[in-house]
């Protein structure tokens, strides 16, 4: 080591002129309190630096960084830092390289890195993937510098309570739905062995007291058709499907006769085939956009697909039966399409790919309108509809349940058990009436003793 050339008590004032008036590039400005400590000028400035011995009496040096960067108390407390380590046998160069070796390790392990890095490439093998990366980032912007096993239930109920505070607040449903996701993520980080555990396993949001009217409006969103519903559901199809061929009808005739003639087929276009083949099968809308040909047997009149909500854990296509209604639906449709053996049965009739998620809420609310049905009427109430017939004409839960494609029969007895036939009811009244039938009987067969007996006497 040379010897040192200039000796100062290296402050903020001194650095501050050393700073304006360097000495030559590679002259050290040695501190006269800290041995080792000192700052080297070069072309980007002054960098303080340390020189030490270690335990083995080796010379090693210590950048410690740049002045501007640190200020001058902060480079000094790390030079005494440094110096400590050595004191107890330490080497402040490896212990540096650790620390950073742990930060980079954290970092990692934040849920932002992880989200950007390992899960986005996961999930962009999954349909819908992009969206819950979004997803997550949207909701959980606050917890992306987080690292993923520093999550406590705390953090949870703070966010609950800080998304419940928004106006207006988003419903308890989709709350429930974006934490399902990030719990995805921290149980995929755990498995991976990214973090030690899920650090969120077994935290459940709080759901908050329904109100009156949220619980009417739980109750409605989970109905069936009445008998007069189901009927003016049909003549509100009609009804569509007329005044679709009376704007074709209009249109041929006011310069437009290469349109295609609409009275001469079965269908004037996607929506009445989809909206009958829903409550002929009570598939879900997103089943049906995605539904090909390729999986629709009208031989067997078998529909085999893979459920796309569950398709995550169960990717074996299941088998679904079709009513003789929905198989003529089909076969009208088929026929119409140019009986194609493959493709979307219902494609976009523009791009011809698949419809949007949203492709069907003005035509249902059209048809809704037309059929004087109510305006909060859902077109998902047809997969409720199908379910709760079924189960309304003694058709047994497991059944019910494969035909719903429910991944739990809980599920169908949670939210279609109560339609079910009384048969616990009936089973006490038979009781109830053999027993008084006997009861009855034995009380005219004491009556009967006592009178013969009033007569002898």
């Amino acid at each position: 080591m040379a010897d040192p050339t200039s000796k100062m008590k290296l402050t903020t004032k001194a650095l501050e002129r050393l700073a304006k008036a360097p000495p030559a590039t590679g002259e050290d400005v040695w501190d006269t309190e800290l041995a080792g400590y000192h700052v080297r000028p070069g072309k980007r400035g002054l960098t303080f630096r340390l020189y030490y011995r270690t335990k083995t009496g080796q010379r090693r040096m210590l950048t410690i960084g740049r002045y501007g960067a640190l200020t001058a108390a902060q480079a000094r407390q790390r030079a005494a830092e440094a110096l400590a380590i050595v004191a107890q046998g330490g080497d402040p160069r490896a212990a540096l390289e650790e620390a950073k070796a742990e930060a980079v390790h954290q970092q990692q392990q934040t849920m932002g890195a992880y989200l950007a890095g390992p899960y986005a490439a996961y999930q962009g093998r999954k349909k819908g993937g992009k969206a819950t990366v979004q997803s997550i980032e949207k909701h959980f912007a606050g917890w992306l510098d987080k690292p993923m096993g520093s999550l406590t239930r705390v953090d949870v109920e703070r966010w609950q309570a800080g998304k419940e505070a928004e106006e207006p607040p988003p419903a308890f449903t989709t709350l429930t739905r974006v934490y399902g996701a990030l719990c995805t993520l921290l149980a995929h980080a755990a498995e991976r062995k990214v973090i030690p555990t899920h650090p969120l396993a077994g935290v459940s949001l709080q759901r908050p007291a329904m109100t009156e009217e949220e619980m009417a409006g739980q109750a409605a969103r989970r109905r069936y058709l009445e008998a007069e519903e189901v009927e003016a559901l049909f003549a509100g199809l009609a009804a569509y499907q007329e005044e679709k061929r009376q704007q074709r009808r209009r249109s041929r005739a006011h310069g437009k006769p290469h349109l295609p003639d609409l009275d001469g087929v079965a269908y004037v276009d996607h929506v009445a085939p989809f909206i009958e083949l829903m409550f002929y099968t009570g598939l879900r809308p997103g089943d049906l956009f995605g539904l090909r040909w390729e999986q629709v047997n009208l031989t067997f009149a078998t529909i085999r697909k893979v459920i796309e909500k569950t398709a995550h854990h169960r990717p074996e296509p299941q088998t679904f039966p079709l009513s003789s209604a929905a198989v003529a639906v089909l076969k009208a449709w088929h026929q119409q399409q140019g009986a194609p053996a493959s493709g979307l049965v219902f494609p976009s009739p523009r791009t011809g790919r698949r419809l949007a998620s949203t492709a069907m809420q003005k035509p249902w609310a059209n048809v809704r309108k037309l059929a004087g049905l109510p305006g909060d009427l859902l077109l998902y109430t047809l997969r409720h509809h199908f379910a709760s017939q079924l189960v309304m004409a003694g058709v047994d839960l497991l059944t019910v349940s494969k035909l719903m494609a429910h991944s739990d029969i809980q599920t169908t007895i949670q939210h279609y058990a109560h339609l079910r036939p009384d048969h616990a009811r009936d089973a006490v009244e038979a009781y109830a009436a053999s027993a008084t039938s006997k009861s009855e009987a034995n009380t005219s067969h004491g009556s009967h003793e006592v009178m013969s007996v009033g007569s002898v006497s």
